[in-house]
């Protein structure tokens, strides 16, 4: 179990925001932290992994302290075993894929770990390769595993697919997950994408002007337990086509595209790039977008 208590004012170009978190991480579990930007999620990743100060708080990780401000205890990232995945995927660029694991790998640790990362995500004809000439799923593949060479306690990711495509993002979301399991990782991710949340997480916590404003399911989050039915599924709105009496909506979920009737009520307020649900009841497709 991991506790986290936080207490961080945080400065923006809109004024201060008070980050106030207190929650728990069941070991073993995968949750998703969400909310619109400038909510504090990131912080809430950099405090957890010590690489922000704060004004007063705890975390502990079973009987491991890792922050007390009251006893004067904070022990550096390195003591911590976390597994940080950044969005710019932050490699050496002037090292091979295996000089970038080799490097992260502490001393005296086995590294036979390194190999075995190496067969999961799929990078032996590309371990001598230098990573600036990497693509950028590549590269997130690379940084993945670097980030789980030191078998950490927690793995943190901070949107660390949103700059893929959508065939690629869901290869390496089947990466981290088939990752989580065997490795059995206590994992924190940060994402804005539904359909990610829904097919990853157990558990979402969102994060609201810097508090846990709720703490739910991914299907409880984005249903909002006012819609029921056969089959929902999550997709983003990329076409609006009004035809005489009716619209058309083409809906991308996944790599698959599926077009809609909606009614007048339905469409209204939508707008291309909206997250949208869409469930079945009575054999009508009912749309619903997700905030």
């Amino acid at each position: 179990m991991i506790d986290i208590e936080i207490h961080k004012t945080l400065g923006s170009s809109v004024g201060s925001l008070k980050l106030q978190i207190e929650t728990s991480l069941v070991q073993g579990s995968f949750t998703t932290i969400f909310g619109v930007s400038g909510s504090g999620k990131t912080s809430m990743l950099r405090i957890l992994a010590g690489l922000l100060a704060l004004e007063k708080g705890k975390i502990t990780f079973n009987d491991n302290v890792w922050l007390d401000t009251s006893r004067n205890i904070n022990l550096k990232p390195q003591q911590r075993k976390i597994g940080f995945v950044f969005q710019d995927y932050a490699l050496f660029p002037n090292m091979t894929v295996r000089e970038n694991l080799l490097y992260a790998c502490a001393k005296n640790s086995d590294r036979k770990i390194i190999d075995e990362l190496i067969e999961i995500m799929e990078l032996r004809d590309l371990q001598n390769r230098k990573s600036e000439m990497l693509s950028g799923g590549q590269k997130q593949r690379v940084a993945i595993a670097r980030a789980l060479v030191n078998k950490p306690l927690l793995l943190m990711l901070d949107e660390p697919l949103a700059a893929l495509d959508i065939s690629l993002r869901r290869k390496l979301q089947d990466y981290l997950l088939e990752i989580h399991k065997q490795y059995k990782l206590t994992t924190l991710m940060v994402s804005h994408d539904a359909s990610e949340i829904i097919k990853m997480s157990e558990r979402v916590l969102v994060l609201d002007q810097g508090i846990i404003s709720k703490d739910l399911t991914p299907v409880e989050l984005f249903s909002s337990g006012e819609v029921s039915g056969k089959f929902k599924f999550s997709g983003e709105l990329i076409e609006i086509v009004k035809q005489d009496f009716v619209t058309i909506l083409s809906i991308l979920i996944g790599n698959d595209l599926i077009k809609v009737v909606a009614d007048e009520e339905e469409i209204e307020g939508l707008r291309i790039g909206d997250k949208v649900l869409v469930a079945s009841k009575a054999f009508n497709p009912i749309i619903k977008k997700i905030d």
